[in-house]
């Protein structure tokens, strides 16, 4: 049976999605009514923030003050007041209650839905009692809280009121990444209005902070992720070897090689996965492009420095020098693939990370491997070098050494590495590389 809930002058319908003062709609996005409805779902129970964070954002990461800020508008829509509340009360080191003695759970059925009594009047001019509090106040949260009321009273209007006032650039940085947080909100301009230029420093500054503290577990596990599909590509290549016709490697090549590919996709993993949780992390409306341009910095980034700590090392210790050893652009082109997979593969409209569940997740992982593998096939079609091509090239240039993939590319019919064995074993390792990235970089952290 379907039910509502009604407290004092407002009514919640979870089915119709509507929260309802005197039968008047007021808009809450819809992960703040996912809140409003489990805190009064579960009013006799004080709600862990774990309990909310798995339920409310189940698919996505953010940091604990999407929660803070979730209730501090939850309260400010109901009228309510954090240090003597009505509703929602803050549970220490553990979570929130609804705490109002007086909900009545009833059916939902089609019937108007009307409130149990009238709304209060509002009194005096709303805009400027937020622009104030906006510009000058020093508490983050009231800001914030400012910012989001704004919003709802109307954005353009906000904004025409704003002007030049003092305090007026970080009051339109604040507008600005608040209006993902209002349903309806208009567009904030930056560029071409009065101090853009410092508003879109200030908002920079304001989501890379937010970033930093959101990407970091993110980067590990996408890091762990590349390494363990780097060790496994490595472990399987090196059985391959082993087992090839004419092959002299040692039993020992798999395991030789499986650490050289873990050591190898967990810095590539690194660069890329930084690259993209940082852009994830701060990106909202240009999330796609951003997580390409990213990944692709990413990786040139780790390339371009493990080709020349690679070089200086092999020329160091043996006197060679090695100028074909992939790096920077491969690492660019496999990390602009990884970004492009992971976003088509989890398209996002919100703030926060995705956090695929399940089979969604295995199939963000599977996408982002198939574009990795992709990119690989054309970047050795055009000379590149990834890491088994790039350890073959070094094998040949030892006289003794037992690693290199000549036997893997007689069996597909090739004397040495050709085309095909060079695009067959580069899309081998783009594919556990992308699929390895997304699977630790999906991963939620408890």
């Amino acid at each position: 049976m379907r039910v509502r809930y009604r407290f004092g002058e407002f009514c919640v319908s979870p089915a119709r999605r509507l929260l309802l003062r005197s039968g008047q709609e007021l808009p809450l996005i819809p992960r703040y009514l996912d809140l409003l409805i489990v805190l009064l779902a579960r009013r006799h129970e004080a709600v862990h923030r774990r309990d909310i964070f798995d339920t409310v954002w189940s698919d996505v990461v953010v940091s604990d003050g999407a929660l803070s800020q979730a209730v501090r508008t939850l309260r400010r829509t109901l009228g309510d007041d954090s240090r003597d509340p009505v509703y929602i009360r803050t549970v220490s080191r553990h979570g929130y209650r609804f705490v109002f003695d007086g909900v009545v759970e009833e059916p939902d059925d089609d019937a108007p839905l009307r409130a149990s009594r009238p709304a209060s009047p509002a009194t005096g001019d709303p805009f400027e009692g937020a622009l104030e509090t906006l510009v000058t106040d020093s508490d983050p949260g009231a800001r914030r809280e400012a910012a989001e009321a704004l919003h709802i009273l109307g954005t353009a209007e906000a904004l025409r009121r704003l002007g030049r006032r003092p305090g007026h650039a970080p009051a339109r940085a604040l507008l600005r990444d608040a209006r993902w947080d209002v349903p309806g909100a208009g567009p904030v301009p930056l560029l071409g209005q009065p101090g853009g230029l410092a508003a879109a420093r200030i908002l920079t500054t304001m989501r890379l902070r937010r970033a930093l503290r959101l990407a970091e577990r993110r980067w590990a596990a996408a890091s762990a992720g590349g390494a363990a599909a780097g060790a496994l590509a490595g472990a399987l290549g090196g059985l391959a070897l082993r087992l090839a016709p004419g092959s002299h490697a040692p039993a020992s090549v798999a395991v030789t090689l499986a650490l050289v590919g873990a050591i190898v996709g967990g810095l590539g993993a690194a660069g890329v996965g930084a690259g993209l949780a940082a852009a994830e992390a701060v990106a909202r409306s240009l999330r796609g492009p951003a997580l390409v341009l990213a990944g692709a910095a990413g990786g040139g980034a780790v390339g371009a420095v493990s080709n020349l700590v690679g070089r200086w090392a092999l020329e160091g210790l043996f006197g060679r020098e090695l100028p074909s050893i992939g790096g920077g652009l491969e690492g660019l082109g496999l990390g602009a693939a990884a970004g492009l997979g992971y976003a088509l593969a989890t398209p996002r409209h919100e703030g926060g990370m995705a956090t695929p569940r399940g089979a969604e997740r295995l199939r963000a992982a599977a996408v982002t491997g198939l574009s990795c593998a992709a990119a690989a096939v054309v970047i050795t079609a055009l000379g590149g070098h990834l890491a088994g091509t790039s350890l073959n090239f070094v094998a040949r240039n030892f006289q003794g050494s037992q690693v290199g993939l000549a036997p893997l590319a007689r069996m597909l019919g090739e004397p040495e590495l050709g085309p095909l064995s060079r695009a067959i074993i580069g899309a081998y390792e783009g594919a556990l590389f992308g699929f390895g990235l997304a699977l630790g970089l999906t991963h939620r952290p408890r």
